[in-house]
């Protein structure tokens, strides 16, 4: 079942939507990970170290309610349980290498500012 987006009444609420969609500490850094293929759950959560067990679970739940990502899980024992980027979370891929791009050109710099 989707989530609710809450309608904004501001010049911004396209902006503001779409990063309630990608909210929350780890939605970015899953999507991008997905952008290399399919992962099974346990790949996913040893490309991103700091996360448990219980958000990742929270996080592929709510980018599946919101059409981002596609889940597939396959009636085997044990059962094996896929994701993927949906046509929608693919669309996010220049929004997602454009943020890895920044972080590379500007993160150094303030970091070094800040120590």
């Amino acid at each position: 079942m989707p989530r609710v987006l809450k309608k904004q009444s501001c010049t911004g609420c396209s902006v503001e939507r779409t990063l309630s969609l990608i909210d929350g500490k780890w939605k970015i850094v899953i999507l991008y990970k997905l952008l290399r293929g399919t992962l099974r759950f346990n790949e996913l959560r040893r490309l991103i170290p700091g996360v448990t067990q219980r958000m990742l679970t929270n996080q592929l739940r709510e980018l599946e309610a919101d059409g981002l990502i596609i889940r597939v899980v396959y009636a085997q024992v044990p059962p094996r349980v896929e994701y993927s980027l949906s046509a929608r979370g693919e669309s996010l891929e220049p929004v997602l290498l454009a943020l890895k791009d920044w972080g590379d050109t500007n993160l150094s710099s303030i970091e070094a500012q800040a120590a």
